[in-house]
């Protein structure tokens, strides 16, 4: 009989960590991706290897000094910036919470409680129709971790967290990304005007030598509304040009942490591209990308708040101790005879509950799902980036070739058929057709100047802005 009792006590004693081994918390492993492989970039044109753009910082990206200005003040200044950190504060405070979810809870508290008594009631008449009873006391109360109930808690702090530092690094690369690019759209438009302030004035000279030709009578009256014409169609769009350069110098402002102002910037053509654009092998997305990085972590969050809504299926260890001094006259609390204590262990089960458990079980799994799924998606999206930024540096740097030698052809041709024209070979339309091809040339020539220096920035963000 007394072995029988043994047996029932190690059994006992046995069952709850045989539960525990069954139950337990389960441990995150970041799930197989498939579309990671080394045909995520869609392109053979720039080389894979380990040694890539992503491992390079902003400051060696991009050589232009004033640029580079900017970029540190935005870093230091910008709200968005200063926004994200808060958020990592936040997030800091809430891994505090999740480590002290090991302790115990301790609540101190003092009472006084006076309560009237009827004289005809059961106590009234031993206490003279009143009581005054003063209490200070302390609770301690502790739950056991069987489940990894709180230790699931604190990893999914944990991973909210880092989530939120890896949001940071994103805000960054997207405010990089930002400055660079409104800052070479401004040196393309500077270049822009210059060219239309020049085109302004060579048909200003037009206009007058047409003018006189006119009255020498050599030329008509047509003639010299077209080449007015074209005159205001450069002036119109050198009004456009100005508008947009003070509203991008606005924007810069605010990228900037400041307000709206004039923007010193150094000249498009003195722009240079330093940086080899290897693009690393696709699966160093999984570790360079801001952006990717938060959203393993949001998974990790996800699979942990799984793990917290399993746990709450089984019974729960608790222990409570109470004690203090209790005394119905105030210069006695603090006697030794005023001094109680009591202890208490419980182990509750859920029974009925209104399926408020099995409900959110069922939610935590489809939000780890969904988690799932937009990490899959966070990282298709990012190999699409890095092959839309290289298609569109290749088509830019080859683009910049044709158009370069259609500004040449279409030069050629304004000079041609002026000479013509003077020999009175060619009539005036056929110059001004050239003339405006001319100067549409040019424009586009420096658009894809702009586009080459933009897909550069966007495979820069693309490929994880160099945060390592």
């Amino acid at each position: 009989m007394r072995r029988l009792r043994i047996y029932s006590l190690l059994i006992a004693g046995v069952t709850p960590f045989l539960l525990m081994s069954c139950f337990a918390a389960k441990d995150y492993e970041r799930p197989e991706i498939q579309e990671v492989d080394e045909n995520l970039y869609r392109t053979d044109a720039i080389s894979q290897d380990s040694l890539n753009m992503a491992d390079i910082a902003w400051n060696d990206v991009f050589s232009d000094p004033i640029l580079k200005k900017y970029i540190a003040d935005g870093l230091e200044n910008n709200i968005d910036i200063r926004r994200a950190i808060q958020q990592m504060l936040m997030a800091e405070a809430y891994v505090k919470q999740g480590k002290a979810g090991y302790f115990p809870t301790l609540y101190v508290g003092a009472n006084v409680n006076h309560q009237i008594l009827s004289k005809n009631s059961q106590f009234g008449s031993f206490f003279d129709g009143s009581i005054t009873q003063y209490d200070v006391t302390g609770n301690l109360s502790w739950e056991a971790d069987i489940w990894g109930k709180i230790r699931s808690n604190e990893r999914a702090f944990q991973a909210s967290y880092l989530q939120s530092a890896a949001a940071h690094k994103a805000v960054q690369t997207r405010l990089i990304s930002n400055i660079a690019s409104t800052y070479y759209q401004l040196l393309s438009l500077d270049a822009q005007k210059e060219i239309t302030e020049e085109t302004i004035a060579n048909r200003e000279r037009s206009l007058e030598t047409t003018k006189a030709l006119k009255d020498a009578g050599n030329f008509t009256e047509v003639g010299v509304k077209q080449t007015e014409a074209q005159l205001y169609t450069a002036q119109a769009l050198l009004i456009d040009i100005n508008n947009r350069i003070r509203l991008l110098e606005n924007s810069l402002s605010i990228l900037l942490g400041e307000g709206p102002q004039s923007i010193e910037r150094n000249r498009l053509e003195e722009q240079e591209i330093n940086t080899s654009l290897n693009t690393g092998v696709p699966a160093q997305l999984l570790r360079n990308r801001p952006d990717v990085i938060a959203a393993e972590y949001n998974l990790v969050n996800a699979f942990e708040l799984t793990n917290v809504a399993r746990s709450n299926f089984y019974p729960s260890l608790s222990l409570s101790a109470g004690g203090g001094f209790q005394s119905l006259e105030l210069d006695e609390l603090f006697n030794a005879n005023s001094l109680f204590a009591n202890l208490a262990g419980s182990l509750m089960q859920p029974v009925l509950n209104g399926r408020k458990i099995r409900t959110q079980f069922e939610v935590a799994e489809a939000q780890q799902e969904d988690a799932l799924l937009n990490f899959k998606y966070t990282i298709l999206n990012a190999g699409k980036e890095v092959s839309d930024a290289l298609y569109n540096y290749e088509a830019s740097t080859e683009k910049i070739d044709i158009l370069n030698k259609e500004y040449n052809a279409y030069a050629d041709a304004s000079e041609y058929s002026e000479e013509l024209l003077n020999n009175g070979f060619a009539n005036y339309l056929e110059v001004l057709t050239a003339r405006e091809n001319a100067l549409n040339s040019q424009l586009n020539l420096i658009n894809a100047e702009f586009s080459k220096l933009q897909a550069m920035v966007d495979l820069y963000r693309a490929l994880g802005g160099g945060w390592q």
